[in-house]
């Protein structure tokens, strides 16, 4: 069935992007999560000498060389899922949804920048000089991420899960797990270590569905 107002090769083509997109972004955000976690530690007082080891040093900066993809397909699934929505999004959630995204994004890169100079190789020489600009740093990162980054990323957990379900894509069991999603993000993550990696899983489990039910052929959505 032709869903009113589009063709048919274009509604089965954005969600196949968006499925592709989200879950690249997903391998790609848990990847970094975990790299940085094990990288930088948690408490404070151990910033510069984890740094200082080599093998630490790698992992983040790999962690910082993967960021700007992620961010790359955390638009490009946007952008899919716009797309595909079309005409019959809700302004409202609409504009959660894209405001969020956007600033989630930012705040990557801006994570990602400030992580690049603490490990860059001006800083990189004298690790042990200034500890307390690296705890400064570490407090910075872990502050982006949790603090700001996953709380924008609890608020587009939210749009799209209220964009899904009004529009019929999400089935039941799905609205609930992104509204019990959202909720972690806004409420556990800062005091749960490792929590923040449900959002790369809340997406992946998304995309992945989008992706497969894109083969069954364009569906009507339910009048917004």
């Amino acid at each position: 069935m032709q869903v009113e107002g589009g063709d048919p090769a274009r509604v089965l083509r954005a969600p196949r992007a968006a499925g592709v997109a989200g879950v690249l972004f997903a391998l790609l955000l848990a990847a970094v999560i975990v790299l940085v976690r094990l990288a930088l530690p948690g408490q404070a007082n151990g910033a510069a000498a984890a740094v200082a080891d080599p093998s630490r040093r790698d992992a983040l900066q790999t962690a910082l060389a993967l960021v700007p993809f992620g961010g790359v397909f955390f638009l490009w699934f946007m952008g899919a899922v716009r797309d595909y929505i079309g005409a019959r999004e809700d302004r409202f959630f609409a504009t959660l949804f894209l405001g969020s995204g956007l600033l989630f994004v930012a705040m990557l890169f801006v994570l990602s920048a400030w992580a690049e100079g603490l490990v860059g190789p001006a800083g990189a020489s004298q690790p042990a000089a200034a500890p307390q600009g690296w705890e400064l740093g570490r407090h910075f990162t872990y502050t982006m991420l949790l603090g700001y980054g996953m709380r924008m990323a609890a608020v587009f957990t939210l749009s799209t899960t209220s964009i899904g379900r009004g529009l019929g894509l999400f089935p039941r069991w799905l609205g609930w797990l992104g509204f019990l999603v959202a909720l972690v993000l806004l409420f556990v993550v800062t005091s749960v270590p490792w929590s923040e990696l449900i959002f790369p899983a809340w997406v992946l489990v998304v995309s992945s569905r989008v992706f497969w039910f894109s083969f069954r052929g364009p569906r009507v959505p339910k009048a917004a």
